[in-house]
C-alpha cells in the first residue's frame, strides 16, 4: 500500500527563495500601461463615433485609474508577494470592456450601459480589494465547503421560479433590477470541490476494483459525489435550459478531479457523462435543441430568405474584420441585435481590431489562466492547488465556450465572456476570482517564516 501510495503522492514543490522579489514596481508599471489602453480607447471611440471627446471621458479615466490604484495599494499591503501580473491582466480587459460597450452604447442611443458598467466594474474592483483584505489564509475556505456547496444549489435553484429570460432561467430580477446567481455558484462550487478532493484525492485514485487499463469500480460512497455532481449538471441544463452552466460546473468539477488524481481515465468519463448527458438534453428540450440546429446550420435562416440570425451575423463579423479590423467604431456587429453587448461582444474586438486585436485578447485570458495554474503549481497545500487550478479553469472554460460558441465551433451557450461582457454579475464574480488567485499567488510566493528568519 506504501507503494501505491507513493503513486499519487504530489511532489514537493520547492520552497520560495527566502528573498523573492515582491515586484510590486512592476505591477504598478504594468497598471498604467493598462488603464492609459484603455482610456486611450475610450477617446478614440468618442472621437470615431461622434468626432469630439466623449463628455465623461475625465470621470472614465479618474474611475479606471482611481479603483486600478486602491487595488494595487490592497495587493502591495496585504498580499505583497503575489503575482504581479495577475491584477493589470484584469485591469486591462475590464477596460477594453467598458470601450466595446462604450462603442456599441453609439449604435443604440436608447439603451445605453456604458455607465452602469463602469459602476459594476468599481464595485467588482471594491469587493476585490475587501476580498484581499479581509482573507489572509485561503485556507480559511475549507472549513465552509458544505456550506458553499448549499449556498450553491440554492443559487442555482432560485432562477427556476422566475420567468424566463431569452429562454433560459438564469436570471433574477426583481424591482428594475437583474441578477444572475449562477455566476456566484462556481465560484463556491470550486471551493466545494477543491475541500472534496483534497480530503479524497488517495481514495479516488486507488480505493475499487480494477476494470481495465486505470479505470477503477470506486465504492459507493467515493462515487456517490461523482454521480451527484453530473447528476446536478444535468438538472441545471433541463431546468434552467443553460447549456453553458451546465457544462461549466461539469468540465470545472472533471478538470479538479483529474488535477487531484492524476488519472487521465476520468477525463474519459467525463467527456462519456457530459456528452450522454448534452445529447439526451438537446434532443428532448426545445430552447437548447434550437441552438443546435442554428449551430448545425448557421445559414439556414438566409436559405429560408428572413435574413441572417445571431451566428451568421457574428460570423460575417469575424469575416469583415480581415488581420488588422475595421478600426474601433467602424464596423457592423451591432447588426447581430439584443446580444451584442452580451454573448457575442467578441464578435465586436473580431470586426473593429481585427485578427490581431483578438489573437492579444485571447493571449490576455491565456495569461492569466497560466498564471493560475502556475499558482497552482507553486502552492504547498493540496487545498490550495485544486484551487488556483479550479479558478483558473473557470477562466478557461468560459473563454473556450463563448469563443467557441459566437466562432461557431460548439452550440451557443448564453454565456458572458469575463470582464468583456456587459453584465453586472458577471464583471463582479470575475473580479472576486482575480482577488483569490491573487491571494493563492501571495501565499505561493511568500517566503517560510523560518526562512525570513535565516
Amino acid at each position: 500500500m506504501t507503494a501505491l501510495t507513493a503513486q499519487v503522492a504530489e511532489p514537493a514543490p520547492p520552497p520560495p527563495d527566502a528573498h523573492a522579489p515582491r515586484r510590486r514596481g512592476v505591477e504598478l508599471t504594468l497598471l498604467a500601461g493598462a488603464v492609459l489602453i484603455s482610456v486611450l480607447g475610450h477617446l478614440y471611440v468618442g472621437l470615431a463615433t461622434t468626432g469630439r471627446i466623449p463628455a465623461g471621458s475625465a470621470r472614465y479615466a479618474g474611475g479606471l485609474a482611481g479603483a486600478a490604484l486602491l487595488a494595487h495599494l490592497a495587493v502591495r499591503l496585504r498580499a505583497p508577494y503575489a503575482d504581479p501580473v495577475v491584477l493589470p491582466i484584469a485591469v486591462l480587459l475590464n477596460g477594453l470592456g467598458l470601450v466595446l460597450i462604450q462603442r456599441l452604447d453609439a449604435t443604440t442611443p436608447a439603451h445605453l450601459t456604458a455607465d452602469d458598467q463602469l459602476l459594476w466594474s468599481a464595485f467588482g474592483a471594491a469587493l476585490f480589494v475587501v476580498a484581499v483584505v479581509l482573507l489572509r489564509d485561503h485556507r480559511t475556505l475549507q472549513r465552509y465547503a458544505y456550506l458553499s456547496v448549499a449556498a450553491a444549489l440554492v443559487l442555482m435553484l432560485v432562477p427556476v421560479f422566475f420567468p424566463a429570460v431569452n429562454g433560459a432561467h438564469i436570471w433574477i430580477r426583481f424591482a428594475g433590477l437583474s441578477f444572475q446567481p449562477g455566476e456566484f455558484a462556481k465560484i463556491l462550487l470550486a471551493v466545494f470541490f477543491a475541500s472534496y478532493l483534497a480530503a479524497n484525492r488517495t481514495a479516488l485514485a486507488l480505493t475499487g476494483r480494477r476494470l481495465f487499463w486505470r479505470l477503477r469500480l470506486l465504492p459507493g460512497r467515493v462515487l456517490g459525489p461523482i454521480l451527484a455532481i453530473w447528476l446536478l449538471s444535468v438538472g441545471v441544463l433541463v431546468l434552467e435550459r443553460d447549456l453553458g452552466t451546465s457544462l461549466l460546473f461539469f468540465g470545472l468539477f472533471v478538470i479538479m478531479l483529474f488535477t487531484a488524481t492524476g488519472r487521465i481515465g476520468w477525463i474519459a468519463i467525463g467527456l462519456v457523462l457530459a456528452g450522454l448527458g448534452a445529447y439526451a438534453v438537446g434532443t428532448l428540450e426545445p430552447h437548447v435543441n434550437s441552438r443546435v440546429d442554428d449551430w448545425l446550420n448557421p445559414f439556414a435562416s438566409i436559405d429560408r430568405g428572413e435574413g441572417p440570425g445571431q451566428l451568421a451575423q457574428s460570423l460575417f463579423s469575424f469575416g469583415a474584420g480581415g488581420l488588422l479590423g475595421a478600426g474601433l467604431g467602424h464596423g457592423q456587429s451591432f447588426l447581430i441585435g439584443f446580444a451584442a453587448k452580451s454573448d457575442f461582444v467578441l464578435a465586436t474586438a473580431g470586426e473593429e481590431l481585427g485578427l490581431v486585436g483578438l489573437t492579444a485578447i485571447l493571449l490576455l485570458y491565456g495569461l492569466l489562466v497560466s498564471r493560475g495554474f502556475r499558482t497552482g503549481l507553486a502552492l504547498r497545500d493540496p487545498f490550495g492547488r485544486l484551487l488556483a487550478t479550479g479558478l483558473a479553469s473557470i477562466v478557461a472554460l468560459q473563454v473556450f465556450v463563448i469563443a467557441g460558441g459566437v466562432t461557431g465551433l460548439i452550440p451557443l451557450t448564453g454565456m458572458a465572456m469575463p470582464f468583456l461582457a456587459q453584465g453586472g454579475s458577471s464583471v463582479v464574480t470575475n473580479w472576486i476570482i482575480v482577488a483569490l488567485l491573487v491571494r493563492l499567488s501571495d501565499s505561493a510566493r511568500r517566503p517560510e517564516p523560518q526562512e525570513s528568519a535565516a
